[in-house]
């Protein structure tokens, strides 16, 4: 008889994969108001805020695969208003790690940052 029958379930965290191929498309994606960086990633799955996921993103003209163990931090449902696509802002974590990729992204976006330019959240 096993002793685990009555712990809780923990939900395994949703693994996403991301490819971006365009700056662009890094910039729509890209969430600098997280104060560790975060992606919107298009998803028509039902996620809650707090959810954890974890995310492998790949970089426009970079072979190498980001691992991401984020939060669901910001959500856009279907049919959201000014044509957004429906999906989930994902926060990283504070880590090395993120905040190496957060240098990164913000390395290739470069002057772009600061453009009034629309993107998938704000």
């Amino acid at each position: 008889m096993s002793t685990t029958q009555n712990a809780p379930l923990t939900p395994r965290p949703s693994v996403i994969q991301l490819a971006i191929k365009e700056k662009a498309a890094l910039y729509a994606a890209y969430i600098p108001m997280f104060k560790d960086g975060g992606i919107f990633i298009p998803s028509a799955r039902e996620h809650r805020l707090g959810d954890d996921v974890y995310v492998l993103i790949t970089l426009p003209d970079d072979p190498q695969r980001y691992p991401v163990a984020g939060k669901v931090a910001w959500i856009t449902p279907a049919r959201a208003s000014g044509n957004r696509t429906q999906g989930v802002g994902v926060r990283f974590p504070n880590d090395e790690k993120s905040q190496q990729l957060k240098i990164k992204i913000e390395q290739i976006l470069g002057t772009a940052l600061g453009s009034d330019r629309p993107t998938q959240t704000i």
